[in-house]
């Protein structure tokens, strides 16, 4: 049977701070997995470290939460072991950009066929607000009190430059677009990323809500075409304009759909006659 919002719904209740953008991004996956039609058990969430992380307690729904900047190569391990299952990543600015800039950027080149959803608030929110690869130089705060020195990340620019196949942004104040989005991430076959523009009310009182309103625009009210790298590329690096939507897509396969291996589960595999007692030995 098809996910239902009962079946995600947990006892567990959501501990951000009220009007913090996670609860979009929340609604924004639930929606999306209850239209996708999957059944429960084929779909595994992988979750990193930060405020979004809670979000393995409050949606119910198979998962993992792992190491910080770590959850990129956990789910493509998830995906090889099990190429049936829908695998999305929940992670943040940090996990994505700072400490896991080298996985990020892996997952883009290897095009593995996982979803990425990245809360991109532009601080380290959950340990209570320092600059984050996102954050505008000269942005200040409690670990940059001068203002910060290197230029910002630009998460859409580096994903196409990396070889993105779908590449994606959208904003937690626009849930019926983001969940749209995120359903064509799942559709897509390869390493969909989905940079998610949201406010942090707590920490950065810069990039506020009605802030990413004034300076973001549909790609689509434009007649921007998906398939043209360079247009994307330029729309990617204006900076005052922020472009939400489908920046880049294209369809040259991902990664376990072109490995040479018989493509069967690990779950699947017959292991009835392998006998390990000679290795076994050892050990007793």
């Amino acid at each position: 049977m098809a996910i239902t919002r009962e079946d995600l719904q947990s006892p567990l209740k959501p501990t951000w701070c009220p009007g913090c953008g996670d609860y979009g991004i929340w609604l924004s996956v639930k929606q999306a997995l209850i239209q996708s039609g999957y059944k429960h058990e084929e779909v595994c969430l992988v979750y990193g470290i930060g405020c979004h992380g809670h979000m393995c307690n409050t949606l119910r729904a198979y998962g993992f939460e792992g190491l910080h900047g770590r959850p990129i190569p956990v789910a493509e391990g998830i995906k090889l072991a099990n190429n049936r299952l829908k695998v999305i990543v929940v992670a943040g600015d940090g996990d994505t950009f700072g400490e896991g800039l080298n996985h990020f950027i892996a997952g883009i080149r290897g095009n593995h066929d996982i979803t990425l959803i990245v809360h991109d608030n532009r601080v380290y929110g959950l340990t209570t607000g320092q600059a984050s690869p996102t954050s505008a130089k000269g942005y200040k705060s409690k670990s940059t009190p001068q203002g910060v020195i290197e230029v910002p990340v630009n998460p859409i620019a580096l994903a196409i430059a990396a070889g993105g196949s779908f590449v994606a942004r959208g904003f937690a104040a626009d849930p019926k677009q983001l969940t749209e989005l995120i359903l064509r991430g799942l559709e897509h076959k390869g390493f969909a990323v989905i940079d998610v523009m949201q406010n942090c009310i707590s920490f950065n009182h810069v990039n506020t809500v009605l802030w990413f309103k004034e300076h973001s625009y549909h790609l689509e009210d434009e007649g921007h075409d998906p398939s043209n790298k360079i247009e994307a590329l330029k729309r990617a690096l204006d900076e005052e304009r922020l472009g939400t939507g489908i920046f880049y897509q294209d369809s040259r396969g991902a990664y376990d759909a072109q490995l040479a291996a018989e493509r069967v589960p690990l779950v699947d595999h017959d292991l009835s006659s392998i006998d390990i007692s000679e290795s076994m030995e050892q050990f007793t």
